[in-house]
C-alpha cells in the first residue's frame, strides 16, 4: 500500500511539496510516520488509547524535526468536522477502518469535507466482491458458499465486521466529490498465509508479485483487500 500511495502523491503533487496530511484510524502511527519522516506535516486520528500509547511512544524516540511535524488526536474519524477546517488538508489516508463503521457514507462524507481542491483521499477496505475466496481456499465450503451473499464477515481478531464492494464505493466517492481516480488489489497471494508464519528470506519476488497483481485484471479484482484513490474536485 505504501508504494501504491507515494505513487499517487508523486502523480498528483509536485516533487518536494510539503503535503498536509491526515491519517484518521492511525493505529500505531507507521505510516503517519513514514509520511512525516518524507517531509510532511501529519496529523494522525486514534481512538484506542492502547494505539495512541504506542504512537506516541514511537514519536518520541524521532528525531526533533520529524516530531514537530506529526500530531496526534484522540478521537473517532467521524467527528473530523468537530477537529478540522473545510479544505485542511491534501491528504486524507482512511486505512482499514471503514469495515467496523456500520453506516460509512457520513465518515466519507466528512473526510471529503476536510481536503483541499485537488486533494487525494486514500481508503483501505476489505473487498466485498471476494468474501469467499479465503473460506474457499480453507475447504470451508458451507463458509464460501454463505459468503457470496453478504458483505459481513469475522475478522482475525473475531470481530463481527463488514466489507465494501468497489461498485458501490465508487458511486460513494463520486456524490461527495472525490471521484475514484484509480484503485489497486492488496493481499491477493498472502491472504491466507497465517500471522506467525516466518518473513522469506528473500521478500523481495513476493512483493513484486503481490505489487504486479494488485494493479492487474483480473487478479486485483480478488484481493482481499482494495486500495481506493479518490481525487477530491476543484
Amino acid at each position: 500500500m505504501a508504494r501504491q500511495l507515494d505513487e499517487q502523491i508523486a502523480g498528483r503533487f509536485p516533487v518536494g511539496q510539503r503535503l498536509r496530511v491526515l491519517d484518521v484510524g492511525m493505529g500505531q502511527g507507521m505510516q503517519a510516520l513514514r509520511l512525516a519522516r518524507a517531509g510532511h506535516q501529519v496529523t494522525g486520528v486514534e481512538q484506542d488509547t492502547t494505539m495512541i500509547a504506542a504512537a506516541r511512544q514511537e514519536l518520541a524516540a524521532q528525531p526533533e524535526g520529524i516530531r514537530e511535524r506529526m500530531r496526534i488526536v484522540q478521537g473517532d474519524g467521524r467527528d473530523t468536522g468537530v477537529h478540522f477546517l473545510p479544505g485542511s488538508f491534501d491528504v486524507v489516508l482512511c486505512h482499514g477502518v471503514l469495515m467496523y463503521v456500520e453506516e460509512p457514507d457520513p465518515l466519507l462524507a466528512g473526510l471529503a469535507r476536510v481536503m483541499a481542491p485537488g486533494g487525494l483521499l486514500s481508503l483501505v477496505v476489505r473487498n466485498g466482491d471476494a468474501l469467499a475466496l479465503r473460506p474457499g481456499l480453507a475447504g470451508d465450503w458451507p463458509g464460501a458458499l454463505a459468503a457470496f451473499d453478504t458483505t459481513a464477515y469475522r475478522n482475525r481478531l473475531g470481530l463481527d465486521v463488514r466489507a465494501d464492494r468497489r461498485a458501490a464505493l465508487t458511486a460513494t466517492l463520486a456524490g461527495i466529490g472525490a471521484p475514484l481516480h484509480a484503485w489497486y488489489g492488496v493481499r491477493l497471494f498472502t491472504d491466507t498465509v497465517g500471522d506467525d508464519a516466518p518473513v522469506p528470506a528473500d521478500i523481495e519476488p513476493l512483493l513484486a508479485a503481490e505489487q504486479r497483481a494488485g494493479r492487474t485484471d483480473p487478479y486485483r479484482a480478488m484481493a482481499a483487500l482494495l486500495h481506493l484513490c479518490g481525487v477530491r474536485g476543484a
